[in-house]
């Protein structure tokens, strides 16, 4: 899948609901009574809202949610603090979104859960006046703009992890892969680029789109697969994010194979790097995701204040909907055992003291990382 291929309403009853769920508005520029007024721009009044597919101990928690915060305050001293809204419930995040409109924000960060889904809120934002800044997914609908890393090569970094740490058995060897969601289109995107290495070298015996990117979805399909196949006929796993790679290792942990064949995964999360360390998953892709979050808020900026981006995309991108969206495409990192210093560490991502618990301290050394 290419850039643009396959790319998978202003009612006030949703207010109650969003704010229910945890829906918060970042308040914008000046000092205004932050209020938009639906894609006025400009003035002193910016008013931003902000929706991520996760909070708390996701990656979108740790790392998004406070870059995107501290971003908005150095290009707007007199905002107050940026508050985000944070959901995994596709409807959930519609309702925010539609709660948004409602209170006529300046200018939408969505990272969508379901790209597809937020279609018609997207529209009628769009209708409203009120530009979108894709951010992370690619939303469907008229978007204003959009921000992420470059799906084909994660989906490469992975697959040429993978076959390094298959070593003799790259050749011919037998895997499973633990895709994201259909709904989401960076899934297929990363897919792509796995499959780009992948194909000719390795057998696939299974293949899975997680619904939902859900790790115990993933456990539940490699349960199958390790009945379907064997353990003993598992040579590797290329699973799509580190989320499902914990699941991926507990589900052969289960079975009790040992020693675990190589897993993949994507994002650097704190418990995928302390796997990596054990030795019970190969690699995690790192995004940079100040690069990310910086971008996507100098774009939402410039929208609500009713400037082009033309200047802040490095191209454009198509959605099935929607043709030539100012875009930001950034590089990412393969991170294994042997550069966990060079990069995460040194990007000050985690400290050592973080990575390297009590159990772990033996490995770390081992490592590299004192």
């Amino acid at each position: 899948m290419g850039l643009g291929a396959g790319l998978p309403a202003m009612k006030r009853r949703f207010l109650a609901v969003a704010v229910a769920a945890g829906l918060i508005l970042v308040g914008a520029c000046g000092g205004g009574d932050g209020g938009g007024s639906g894609g006025g721009g400009g003035g002193d009044s910016l008013t931003v809202g902000v929706l991520l597919p996760g909070g708390g101990a996701s990656r979108f928690g740790q790392f998004d949610k406070p870059l995107i915060e501290k971003k908005l305050k150095e290009l707007c001293a007199d905002c107050p603090a940026a508050n985000v809204a944070a959901t995994p419930d596709p409807a959930v995040q519609q309702q925010q979104f539609e709660a948004m409109i409602t209170r006529g924000v300046d200018v939408i960060i969505l990272a969508a859960v379901d790209p597809q889904l937020m279609r018609p809120s997207v529209e009628a934002a769009h209708r409203a006046g009120i530009p979108v800044v894709a951010y992370d997914r690619l939303a469907q609908g008229p978007i204003s703009g959009y921000v992420t890393f470059d799906g084909a090569e994660v989906g490469r970094l992975q697959g040429e992890g993978l076959l390094t740490a298959m070593g003799s058995k790259a050749d011919g060897g037998q895997i499973v892969m633990m895709n994201g969601a259909t709904t989401d289109p960076n899934a297929g995107w990363f897919k792509e680029g796995a499959l780009a290495v992948l194909k000719g070298k390795v057998t696939i015996g299974k293949s899975y789109d997680t619904v939902n990117w859900r790790p115990e979805n993933a456990y539940t399909n490699m349960t199958g697969a390790i009945a379907a196949l064997g353990a003993e006929n598992i040579d590797g796993v290329l699973s799509a994010n580190d989320a499902m790679a914990g699941a991926v290792a507990s589900a052969l942990h289960a079975a009790k194979v040992r020693p675990l064949p190589p897993i993949t995964g994507q994002d650097a999360d704190l418990t995928a790097v302390r796997r990596i360390v054990k030795g019970d998953q190969y690699m995690t892709v790192y995004k940079p995701f100040k690069r990310a979050t910086d971008a996507t808020v100098e774009m939402a900026v410039a929208l609500g204040r009713g400037e082009e981006v033309g200047a802040i995309a490095t191209g454009n991108v198509d959605s099935p909907t929607t043709k030539d969206i100012p875009a930001v495409l950034l590089p990412s990192v393969s991170v294994t055992v042997g550069n966990i210093g060079d990069t995460l560490v040194k990007d000050g991502m985690y400290t050592v003291e973080q990575i390297c618990t009590p159990a772990l301290r033996s490995a770390c050394d081992r490592a590299g990382l004192t």
